[in-house]
């Protein structure tokens, strides 16, 4: 069986992706830190698309819970091999900077950075050991265009950004990818609280993007056919560009 490992795949575009990963044959590593009840959702929801998953909770800015949790399910399942990787986990926490505090800013790069290299650092030993691999690194616009009031997100996925194309020149002779993509305004609980209509009139598709849309992206970064494509950003955006 080949596995996919999704963080935070419990909701929105986490969701989509681990259903779309499902529906390209992947048994689903479904990953979230506290919400059980959409996690199981989320678990049903693959279950419907045709294979299983396994639900694991963790927070992956906490580097021994990572290593407990994932760490242990990896080395009681040592036949299992996981070939894809989406680091998907992501919080907000907007601020002015002049208001920000140093907790605001600790827990969004953790989640996003800290998460990326915990998770990472555990499942690409098998992927360099089998010759084959795909990681996919959710990002943002806000990582590539900085956006105001997002100091610590933007420069969180913009770290990931950076990680993302110095380790893809580590293991592209291992057969490994290394991709990340970018949404601009993704219809999702993220970006509930966001003036949707306001910010749409700024986009020249007139709209929000939906999860699916980014999802078809991620698949296509995880397919074989894009065997040759490492260290991209893919821009989801409706053509909102910087």
């Amino acid at each position: 069986m080949k596995y996919a490992l999704v963080t935070g795949g419990s909701r929105g575009i986490g969701r989509a992706v681990c259903v779309k990963l499902a529906s390209m044959g992947y048994q689903v590593i479904i990953t979230y830190k506290g919400n059980q009840a959409a996690a199981e959702e989320t678990l049903a929801a693959v279950r419907a698309a045709g294979t299983d998953g396994v639900l694991l909770q963790f927070d992956v800015a906490d580097e021994a819970s990572v290593n407990t949790v994932l760490g242990g399910w990896i080395e009681a399942n040592k036949d299992k091999q996981i070939e894809v990787l989406v680091n998907n986990a992501g919080i907000r926490e907007d601020s002015l900077l002049f208001w920000m505090n140093s907790q605001q800013w600790r827990n969004v790069l953790g989640t996003s950075l800290d998460g990326f290299f915990y998770v990472t650092k555990l499942v690409i030993n098998g992927m360099l050991m089998k010759r084959y691999g795909r990681i996919v690194n959710m990002v943002s616009l806000s990582g590539i265009k900085g956006l105001p009031g997002q100091t610590n997100y933007s420069a969180a996925k913009a770290g990931v950004i950076g990680a993302t194309k110095a380790l893809a020149q580590e293991v592209a002779k291992r057969g490994v990818t290394v991709n990340a993509v970018a949404p601009g305004f993704i219809a999702t609980d993220m970006t509930a609280e966001l003036n949707e209509k306001e910010l749409a009139a700024q986009v020249p598709m007139n709209r929000f993007g939906t999860p699916e849309e980014v999802a078809a992206a991620v698949a296509f970064f995880v397919s074989r056919e894009s065997g040759y494509i490492t260290g991209e950003v893919l821009s989801i955006n409706g053509g909102l560009y910087t």
